[in-house]
């Protein structure tokens, strides 16, 4: 009887992190055509080209890579996802970016909460952003080659 009670928290649980999730999710997806249809998604992919061609990703990569960067992994894949989906982000790119977002993702939220249990921020972001920008720059000198060589599968 316990196992059904605990089995049905953890599914009103889960449902209710989806639809929160869903909640912001699904307005940065019309946000992100809004801007797409009004170029501005253009403007900051140029202004960003710096940053994402040192990561040897292309600029169409920039809008995933800094909802990723702000909001975290969940809210990113989705425009990750949606972005893939039309066509606007390579194999390489998308590799790369989740190579970049799983080492440093969620900067802001993150990063306040660890202060707020008394870590010191400065050390935390001294350290996630350099390795994912070491890892990312590595990977992308070499994953032409591995992509060619396995046919774009991991």
């Amino acid at each position: 009887m316990e196992f059904i009670s605990i089995l049905g928290e953890a599914l009103k649980g889960s449902l209710e992190s989806v639809f929160t999730i869903a909640k912001v999710v699904i307005p940065l997806m019309f946000i992100m055509e809004i801007l797409k249809d009004l170029k501005v998604l253009d403007k900051l992919s140029d202004i960003l080209r710096p940053g994402t061609k040192f990561l040897g990703i292309s600029k169409n990569s920039s809008f995933p890579l800094m909802v990723g960067l702000t909001l975290g992994l969940a809210y990113g894949a989705g425009v990750i996802i949606k972005s893939a989906k039309e066509g606007d982000l390579s194999k390489k790119d998308l590799y790369l970016l989740m190579i970049f977002l799983v080492t440093c993702h969620s900067v802001i939220e993150d990063t306040l909460i660890f202060i707020a249990i008394g870590a010191n921020g400065w050390l935390l972001l001294g350290i996630r952003i350099p390795l994912a920008i070491i890892l990312t720059v590595i990977v992308s000198k070499h994953i032409d080659k591995y992509l060619k060589s396995s046919k774009g599968t991991l």
